[in-house]
């Protein structure tokens, strides 16, 4: 159950409205992390600014942008962010939706690039604690990265260190759309709700 009470649609304030008509755009639904921010205007505000400049079209594949923070994620631990994040590579970014059914593979799967690893690798590390990325990580980037793709894969990386922590601390209750197209698409050695669900 979820610890702190995210707000009712019908009783945010007008510029909070907007910021989660944002939100659902971007996502296919009203994500509840954003009603609970919505507690916070300010908080909200702030992280709606840095969801749009990370998520703004940029160098970096919008696609391989969403696999980073679901490896950074499901590393971390935060069921919540995995399943909003899987279910937006596909549904909201137009990705595969074998590949994305196989991203936890994605260091031996034909379907992957070598610079997808090398991206997804990094991922991996920096949502692992205690943090597990080294030099060798960047040296990997850098055969295949710009210096402007490395800094959008950093600022995922960073932006789903402060959303999985938010979440999965505070047990958000997943919503209908990601929480159905995580259980249908993955295992439950891959992935289960666990605490993101309604008692």
């Amino acid at each position: 159950m979820t610890r702190i009470t995210p707000m009712r649609v019908e009783d945010l304030p007008e510029p909070t409205r907007e910021a989660l008509t944002y939100a659902q755009g971007i996502m296919g639904f009203a994500p509840n992390d954003v009603l609970t921010m919505a507690n916070w205007p300010e908080l909200l505000e702030a992280m709606e600014r840095l969801v749009q400049v990370i998520y703004k079209p940029g160098e970096l594949d919008p696609v391989l942008k969403r696999m980073i923070a679901t490896i950074t994620s499901g590393a971390a631990g935060c069921r919540y962010c995995q399943a909003h994040t899987a279910h937006g590579a596909v549904q909201m970014a137009g990705g595969d939706q074998e590949k994305i059914a196989q991203v936890w593979e994605y260091q031996s799967n034909p379907l992957f690039s070598d610079a997808e690893r090398a991206a997804l690798n990094l991922a991996l590390a920096a949502g692992t604690q205690p943090n597990a990325a080294t030099d060798d990580h960047f040296r990997e980037l850098e055969q295949h990265f710009s210096g402007q793709q490395i800094m959008e894969i950093m600022g995922v990386i960073g932006l789903f260190g402060f959303l999985n922590r938010w979440n999965d601390t505070l047990a958000t209750e997943l919503e209908d759309k990601p929480l159905n197209f995580a259980s249908k698409t993955y295992s439950k050695d891959v992935w289960e709700p666990g605490r993101h669900t309604r008692d």
